[in-house]
């Protein structure tokens, strides 16, 4: 199986041979590995320390004087730093660098930085799905309009809003370790690697679960070639027991206005809560939608719209964030029950959500034209089989939020990872042991494209 490929970027030192200028950086990452530091070369700023009281700042100790770094991507004095400039081979993990790559000034002796920026889990969300949609191009060297570099450290340090582009050396400084099973949407999952940072070193945001058994989640990174989401064996698809997870000591919990209800929409029943759903029909609460909402109530709405007909609605599959999408999606299915103005607002209330999780009420109707594609026969999904039907299968489950297993996407060539998401399909019906063998049969087709 194919794996990502991520580098970072370490801004080489102000020489005008780009020859001293290597030895000096593998000299300086050597000692620096060796002494538990930072691994920049000789005159980089070192990491800031985080302090944490009276409130979250960060703390203030006199650094060394700095000297500025060779701008990356600049022309070097002495030429190229390399074969090409802009992709440097062989430099070390990327330190600490100023927005858009300038050099920072460290703080004055015994004076405190700034305080740490505050954001919301949706805004650090919103953040991060901007990336995904420009398609920002990886690069060690570059930096995007907004400042930051593009490469993994980078984008985590773009969608948490710090002040400067951080490293997976110094990203932790600005968080809590947390335990797996705490992870929220916004949180990042870190593996550095002390001994060699340059060799597996990788930081993700956790966009939230994919699946019920929490094997796997949603990835938002910055790899090759451009930035992107997708579902991602937990911790990571290699030196997976390494990952770490964080919180940002910045993060400001959203209120709890979950009890709310959306315009037109019913009161919450008894027993629904901002903390979830204390069963699998609870309404969680309005709060848990429309603009701005994150989580796993999100993603849940989205894969039941989904299998009732609103998969096309989603171009990338239901995920965690809300977008207008899920909007739409919610409207298309509020108008098939024959609910028209305020009912039919795209919002779910607690009327809408008893008949998609228990699967009452009318599926979203096709497009004018569209039909289901008529199964083929069991014959078509079996090891050795490759025909276009396979294909049709697997984009199908995708869309409807079922494709964690594919670590490339479908193929025309039925696969055990064809097998277990249909499997996932088919007990998400609640059918269990022969009724979810994975094996689609005439009624798990007619239920994937209703």
């Amino acid at each position: 199986m194919p794996v990502p490929v991520f580098e970072e970027y370490e801004p080489a030192a102000d020489c005008p041979c780009p020859g001293c200028a290597h030895r000096r950086r593998e000299s300086a990452l050597r000692r620096a590995v060796r002494e538990g530091g930072h691994p920049a070369a000789h005159g980089a700023r070192r990491a800031l320390v985080l302090f944490t009281a009276a409130g979250v700042v960060l703390g203030g100790g006199a650094p060394a004087a700095v000297g500025a770094p060779h701008p990356p991507g600049a022309p070097h004095p002495a030429g190229p730093a390399g074969p090409d400039a802009d992709e440097p081979s062989g430099n070390p993990q990327g330190g600490t660098a100023g927005l858009h790559g300038r050099p920072l000034a460290g703080p004055a002796a015994g004076s405190l930085s700034a305080t740490l920026p505050q954001v919301t889990r949706a805004e650090i969300m919103a953040r991060a799905e901007r990336w995904v949609a420009e398609k920002v191009p990886y690069s060690m060297a570059k930096y995007w309009t907004d400042g930051y570099r593009q490469d993994c450290s980078g984008y985590v340090s773009m969608a948490w809003k710090l002040p400067a582009n951080e490293w997976t050396g110094s990203l932790h400084q600005y968080a809590t370790k947390i335990a797996w099973a705490d992870l929220q949407p916004g949180d990042m999952l870190l593996f550095h690697n002390p001994d060699n940072p340059t060799t597996g070193s990788h930081v993700t945001l956790f966009g939230g679960w994919t699946d019920d058994r929490r094997t796997h989640y949603l990835a938002y990174e910055q790899t090759k070639p451009h930035a992107r989401k997708q579902p991602t064996p937990l911790a990571y698809w290699t030196n997976s027991d390494r990952y770490v997870g964080y919180r940002y000591l910045g993060l400001v919990e959203e209120g709890a206005t979950a009890d709310a209800p959306a315009a037109g929409a019913d009161p919450a029943p008894a027993g629904a809560t901002a903390a979830g759903a204390p069963s699998s029909t609870a309404y969680p609460g309005a709060g848990h939608f429309g603009p701005g909402a994150v989580g796993e109530h999100v993603a849940r709405l989205g894969r039941l719209l989904a299998q009732r007909g609103g998969a096309r609605f989603y171009e990338t599959g239901p995920g965690p964030v809300w977008t207008e999408a899920d909007r739409r999606a919610t409207a298309a299915f509020q108008r098939a029950q024959g609910w028209r103005g305020t009912e039919a607002n795209g919002l779910p209330g607690p009327h809408t959500w008893r008949l998609l999780t228990t699967g009452a009420g009318s599926d979203i109707p096709p497009l004018t034209g569209q039909s289901p594609p008529p199964y083929p026969g069991r014959a078509h999904f079996r090891p050795g089989q490759s025909n276009q039907h396979v294909e049709t299968l697997g984009r199908r489950l995708v869309r409807l939020g079922y494709g964690r297993h594919y670590g490339t996407g479908p193929s025309r060539t039925w696969s055990e990872a064809d097998r277990r998401n249909v499997q996932d399909f088919q007990r998400a019906q609640g059918w269990r042991g022969g009724a979810a063998d994975g094996h689609p049969g005439p009624e798990t087709w007619r239920r994937l494209f209703r």
